[in-house]
């Protein structure tokens, strides 16, 4: 339980990325240890790395960084991201193959 969850038992866990799991609360715990960069909670907290590759949390992340350390949220870096940035069926590639 965190300390929230004492603080507020009747609070609820927001999941901000839900393909690894990783709530708000943890979140907020590791940027106020010093981690306060996309690419240093993404190592901690795999944050951004599940099959949506972070299109449906970073987001909220670079927000949530932004908020916390007082910086505009332009001056947060976002994750680098590895091609392919979006899935691609296996199919296509090999029709595009054969043309």
């Amino acid at each position: 339980m965190t300390m929230q969850q004492k603080e507020h038992p009747e609070s609820e866990e927001i999941y901000v990325c839900r393909c690894e799991e990783v709530t708000l609360e943890e979140i907020r715990e590791w940027i106020d240890r010093g981690y306060d960069t996309v690419e240093e909670l993404k190592r901690v907290l795999r944050v951004g790395m599940g099959p949506c590759q972070g299109r449906g949390c970073q987001d909220i992340l670079m927000r949530e960084i932004a908020k916390k350390t007082g910086k505009s949220i332009t001056e947060i870096e976002p994750a680098t991201v590895r091609p392919p940035a979006k899935p691609v069926r296996i199919g296509l590639l090999a029709e595009e193959g054969e043309k």
